[in-house]
């Protein structure tokens, strides 16, 4: 049963947590399950990209994105190499370890 590391997020998980997952799970259901309150606007539709993700080691256990999914992501705010929707992101066997980025784009569209 793989992990998912989450480091610390000032809102979501201030302390970070390390919560056990299901192989062919996505890496936002296991969250949420878990209590942590990533966003997802589009109910995990890969419509937006409010529950972007950096998957910081475990990367490559991950199934390739899709054009969809890279369309999105080039609208995340913070957009890095190692970025994916968490709604995309289908656990395999190897623990991740994943870092939630500081906003969304829906929190920076409000705040400005």
């Amino acid at each position: 049963m793989p992990q998912i590391i989450i480091l610390p997020h000032h809102e979501l998980c201030p302390e970070g947590i390390v919560i056990e997952a299901q192989a062919g799970e996505t890496v936002c259901s296991a969250m949420l399950a878990n209590d942590v309150e990533i966003e997802h606007a589009c109910e995990m539709s890969n419509a937006c990209t409010t529950c972007h993700i950096y998957v910081r080691e475990g990367f490559d256990s991950l199934a390739e994105s899709d054009e969809t999914e890279d369309d999105m992501l080039d609208k995340a705010w913070g957009l890095d190499p190692d970025s994916r929707l968490s709604c995309q992101s289908v656990l395999g066997d190897t623990d991740l370890v994943v870092e939630i980025p500081k906003y969304t784009i829906n929190q920076v569209s409000e705040n400005h």
